[in-house]
C-alpha cells in the first residue's frame, strides 16, 4: 500500500522561502513519479510541479523560476524548494504518487494519472503573509 506524507509547511513572510518534503513508502520509489499540487480556500486544486521517475520536471507558469522540485531516491523523498514566496502561494500543498503506473508515459498521461488515480497525502499548510 502506497503511503504519502507531506511536511515542511508553515508561516513565512512574503519574499521568504520554505522547503516541502514528500516521503513515499510502500512502492518502488525509483519508478514512481510525484506531483505537487495546492489548493487555496475557495479555489480548485492546481498543479504546482511534477517530477518523473527519470527526473524530468514540469512547472506551472505561476511558480516557474521560483520553485524547484527535486528527488532523492536514497531517501524515497521528493522536495519542493519554494523561494520568493508570495501571498498568492498560500494554500494546502499536497503530493501525489503514481506508484509507477505512469512510468514511461507521456506528460499528459502522467499528469492524468497523478491527478485522478495517484496516492495522496494529507497535505501541509503554507501561509505567506504580506
Amino acid at each position: 500500500q502506497v503511503q504519502v506524507a507531506e511536511s515542511g509547511g508553515g508561516l513565512v513572510q512574503a519574499g521568504g522561502s520554505l522547503r516541502l518534503s514528500c516521503a513515499v513508502s510502500g512502492v518502488t520509489f525509483s519508478v514512481t513519479s510525484i506531483g505537487w499540487y495546492r489548493q487555496a480556500p475557495g479555489k480548485q486544486r492546481e498543479l504546482v510541479a511534477v517530477i518523473s521517475a527519470g527526473g524530468s520536471t514540469k512547472y506551472s507558469d505561476s511558480v516557474k523560476g521560483r520553485f524547484t522540485i527535486s528527488r532523492d531516491n536514497t531517501k524515497n523523498t521528493v522536495y519542493l524548494q519554494m523561494n520568493s514566496l508570495e501571498p498568492e502561494d498560500t494554500a494546502v500543498y499536497y503530493c501525489s504518487a503514481d506508484g509507477g503506473s505512469g512510468y514511461g508515459a507521456t506528460w499528459p498521461t502522467l499528469l492524468a494519472i497523478l491527478s485522478n488515480s495517484g496516492s495522496w497525502g494529507q497535505g501541509t499548510q503554507v501561509t505567506v503573509s504580506s
